[in-house]
């Protein structure tokens, strides 16, 4: 059966836009509440680096159509204004559940396209399997509850 996103995937110019906004807004939103930068700022942190992951993901030919099509929906996921913790009202707080989706969708692609493939792409400052577990383990009460939080959690134990 052919699988077809019902959206447009934005523009690799709108993806660029849109990781330099997410990374202004995190900066600005950790700059108005110094001496906050507990655990949910530290996962938010890493929202900018994993959604340029799933950008260049999306166009590496190592990685097969039908997980292309996942990381597509993980795109959507973090532009879209609808999700489960809006940060329209919640602010870049509300990119918790982003970068649970986008955590859960890149073990994913690690399981399928291989480490390696991975991190070549990434861009952030450790390792990326290394981030993930940071993620999983600093995520809080919140992000383990949400249901991608929790597959990414089952998964990084399993590996």
């Amino acid at each position: 059966m052919k699988q077809e996103l019902k959206e447009p995937l934005p523009t690799p110019a709108e993806q660029e836009g849109f990781y330099k906004q997410l990374r202004s807004r995190i900066a600005r939103w950790l700059g108005q509440k110094p001496g906050k930068r507990g655990r949910v700022a530290d996962v938010v942190l890493f929202a900018p680096d994993l959604f340029h992951l799933l950008m260049k993901s999306l166009t590496d030919g190592r990685i097969d159509r039908k997980s292309r099509l996942l990381v597509a929906s993980g795109i959507l996921y973090f532009i879209s204004p609808i999700d489960l913790l809006p940060e329209g009202l919640l602010g870049p707080g509300g990119y918790l559940d982003d970068v649970a989706v986008a955590s859960f969708i890149i073990t994913t692609l690690i399981g399928s396209a291989g480490e390696d493939v991975m991190e070549e792409h990434w861009t952030g400052n450790t390792r990326l399997l290394r981030t993930l577990g940071t993620i999983s383990d600093r995520g809080g009460k919140l992000i383990r509850k949400l249901p991608a939080g929790v597959l990414a959690r089952r998964y990084l134990k399993k590996h």
